[in-house]
């Protein structure tokens, strides 16, 4: 849990946090869609940019800095998944992209008439990519349905879809939409008892909890660095057994060896700087929290989504019951706060008389930064009867504060009563 002190200190490194609108403070909800930046994160990027612009491998100066630069890059993220190998970690544009990806190198070893898992919970990144790969190799998708009065996955209907047919699980830490989180060892354990891959997606988990690779036993883990304070890129860690062992869709000439050979084209070296600087951050908060400058990468993670997570427990649980308390709004998902443990500071909602784009409007205008639709979580979307309007979702991010949940709750109320 940070202090006002902490709090302050932090806030102070996000330039964006100073942004007005009609006189007062802009508040960012919208994290789930993007968090704020860090000024070190942009300010590694511009050097690289400006002062180590090359291409790999060459025999020249600038080339051996960005072939170090992506060393370094690759050791960041291994801590940042709890990984234990670099080389276990591959860059791309964005977890979208990487997922397309790898379906279709993974949808190699599947037959006609096999069997992929998807979820209703997911974002759609982790469920049209499969089905697309699928009708490919004329495999069947089964869809894993979600318990709608508190928008929790269906564990016992998961668990009715796996059999010896099964190839591919694919399931979400954290759902982009109303915050539930998935068992995951759990569900990783079952499927690998019917000889299944497991692809998880952790692009809305990473920003709110720590990542764990090792423990969770996944095959696959993806997110973007966009959701935890850096650029637009996106990361897979995968297990060096598929790596080694399925050939990606890649160019002749490019590298065999992984992690290379699944890195198609030309990386933007420049954002992958700024990936190394958005972890060094998180780990600096750890540091900072103990007083321990020379604490370790990895210890200095655990320790700040440990107070990070504190802070935005107690943040969301603030606005869960104020929402509450507001005749007319209608909270999705999980509002126990018995059951805290099983959700990430997110939510949605919506509200007699009015669609969420109405909604998200009237809190723009009062600068509150929130998303309405679907977020591409259509399936959770559709299962709600929430199409076409869809819901308001608002996120809470380390840098968010008790004040700002409160205006938020008073902007809505007026909203609401007039």
């Amino acid at each position: 849990m940070f202090n006002e002190e902490q709090l302050t200190r932090i806030r102070s490194r996000f330039p964006s946090l100073s942004r007005q609108q009609s006189g007062r403070d802009v508040i960012y909800f919208d994290g789930p869609a993007g968090s704020q930046v860090p000024e070190r994160v942009a300010s590694r990027i511009a050097d690289a940019m400006l002062r180590h612009s090359a291409n790999r491998s060459g025999k020249f100066a600038t080339s051996r800095e960005v072939d170090q630069l992506m060393a370094d890059a690759h050791a960041a993220a291994a801590d940042f998944f709890g990984a234990s190998d670099p080389r276990e970690i591959v860059f791309g544009a964005n977890m979208t992209t990487m997922t397309l990806h790898f379906s279709r190198s993974l949808s190699q070893l599947w037959n006609a008439g096999d069997e992929i898992v998807v979820t209703r919970l997911d974002h759609d990144a982790n469920v049209t990519p499969w089905v697309l790969a699928a009708r490919d190799r004329q495999a069947n998708i089964r869809y894993v349905d979600v318990n709608l009065e508190d928008c929790t996955l269906d564990e016992n209907h998961f668990a009715a879809q796996l059999n010896s047919k099964t190839k591919l699980v694919a399931f979400t830490c954290a759902s982009n939409s109303i915050g539930s989180k998935t068992n995951i060892k759990r569900l990783v354990q079952q499927a690998q008892q019917v000889g299944a891959i497991t692809y998880l997606d952790a692009t809305h988990y990473a920003p709110h909890e720590r990542i764990s690779v090792q423990d969770w036993g996944a095959d696959f883990v993806a997110c973007s660095a966009y959701k935890f304070y850096g650029p637009h890129i996106g990361m897979v860690w995968a297990r060096k057994k598929w790596l080694e062992e399925i050939r990606p869709y890649k160019l002749r000439p490019s590298p065999d060896t992984y992690p290379a050979s699944w890195m198609t084209g030309t990386q933007n070296h420049p954002c992958i700087a700024g990936v190394s600087e958005a972890i060094e951050y998180l780990a600096d908060i750890g540091r900072e929290l103990c007083g321990d400058k020379g604490l370790s990468r990895p210890v200095a993670i655990d320790l700040a989504y440990k107070n990070i997570r504190a802070h935005e427990q107690t943040l969301i649980w603030q606005l869960i019951e104020g929402l509450q308390s507001i005749r007319g709004i209608h909270v999705l998902g999980i509002v126990d706060r018995d059951r805290q443990d099983q959700r990430v500071p997110t939510l949605a909602f919506h509200a007699d008389g009015f669609t969420s784009a109405d909604l998200a409007q009237h809190l723009g205008e009062a600068g509150v930064y929130a998303w309405h639709g679907n977020y591409y979580a259509l399936q959770l979307s559709e299962q709600l009867k929430m199409e076409p309007a869809g819901m308001l979702r608002l996120g809470i991010m380390h840098y968010n504060t008790a004040a700002e949940v409160e205006r938020c709750l008073e902007t809505l109320t007026t909203i609401i009563r007039r």
